[in-house]
C-alpha cells in the first residue's frame, strides 16, 4: 500500500512526458508549437512565399522564342580580361572555355537557312574565328586579309555573329567595312579603336539589322580603365527558308 503513492506520481511524470514528446512531433519539435499553432491564423493573403525562380530558356532568355527563330546570346569581351560569349540555340560557338577567342573579331558563321526535309540544318555552325585587329603591318596585315577570305566568299543565307574583344578597329581597311555594311551593319563604318562592338547579320540581306549594338572607346564614359563597358545582346532570328 506504501508504494500507491510513489506509483502513482512516477506514471504521471511519465504520462506527461510521453505527452510531451509526442506534442512536439506534432507541432514541430520543442520552442516552435507556439508559431506553428500562430500559422494556423494567419490567412493566405498576408503569409509570405517564396518567389518563383525565373525560368531560363535556350542561351539563358528569359522567354522562348517562336517557332522557326533561332534563340541567341551573346557578349563582347570585357577590356583585354575577359573574352567574349556567343551562345546559338543553347550551344556556345564561342568562348574563352572553348579556347577559341581572341583580340579583335571574334566571329561565327552559321547556316540560316530551314531545309523543310532536313530542319536540323539551320543553326549548324560553319565556322568560327578570332581576328587579329591591332598587330601585324603593311597595307594589309596578315588577321586582316585572313578576315576577307573568310567574309568575301558566304553564300547567301549564311549568318553571321561578332563579338569584338580589346581592339575591334584599328587594322580595318575600307574593303572590310563595306562587307560588313553588305551584311547589315549600320555601326562598321564608325567602328574604332577600343570600341565595343557586338552584331548579327547575314548575306543577302536586304535591309539593316536590327541586332546590333556598339559603344565608343571614351574617357569621359568608359566603365574601365581604357575600354568601354561590355555588351550583351539576345534575341530570335527567323529561320530563311530555300523557298523564298
Amino acid at each position: 500500500m506504501r508504494l500507491a503513492g510513489p506509483l502513482r506520481i512516477v506514471a504521471l511524470v511519465v504520462t506527461v512526458g510521453l505527452t510531451w514528446i509526442v506534442v512536439s512531433i506534432v507541432l514541430g519539435g520543442p520552442g516552435r508549437g507556439f508559431p506553428r499553432i500562430q500559422q494556423l491564423f494567419i490567412s493566405p493573403e498576408n503569409s509570405v512565399t517564396a518567389e518563383p525562380r525565373a525560368r531560363k530558356y535556350k542561351c539563358g532568355l528569359p522567354q522562348p522564342c517562336p517557332d522557326e527563330h533561332l534563340a541567341f546570346r551573346m557578349v563582347s569581351g570585357a577590356a583585354n580580361v575577359i573574352g567574349p560569349k556567343i551562345c546559338l540555340e543553347d550551344k556556345m560557338l564561342m568562348s574563352s572555355v572553348k579556347d577559341n577567342v581572341g583580340r579583335g573579331l571574334n566571329i561565327a558563321l552559321v547556316n540560316g537557312f530551314h531545309l523543310p526535309l532536313d530542319p536540323g540544318v539551320s543553326g549548324e555552325l560553319i565556322e568560327a574565328r578570332a581576328f587579329d585587329m591591332w598587330a601585324g603591318v603593311g597595307p594589309v596585315p596578315p588577321d586582316v586579309n585572313e578576315l576577307l577570305k573568310f567574309i568575301r566568299p558566304l553564300h547567301e543565307g549564311t549568318l553571321v555573329f561578332v563579338a569584338s574583344y580589346d581592339d575591334p578597329a584599328t587594322k580595318m581597311n575600307e574593303e572590310t567595312r563595306k562587307l560588313f555594311s553588305d551584311l547589315g551593319s549600320k555601326n562598321v563604318k564608325e567602328l574604332a579603336f577600343r570600341d565595343s562592338w557586338v552584331f548579327v547579320g547575314a548575306k543577302g540581306v536586304q535591309n539593316k539589322s536590327p541586332f546590333e549594338q556598339h559603344v565608343k572607346n571614351s574617357k569621359h564614359t568608359n566603365k574601365y580603365e581604357g575600354w568601354p563597358e561590355a555588351l550583351e545582346m539576345e534575341g530570335c532570328i527567323p529561320r530563311k527558308s530555300t523557298a523564298s
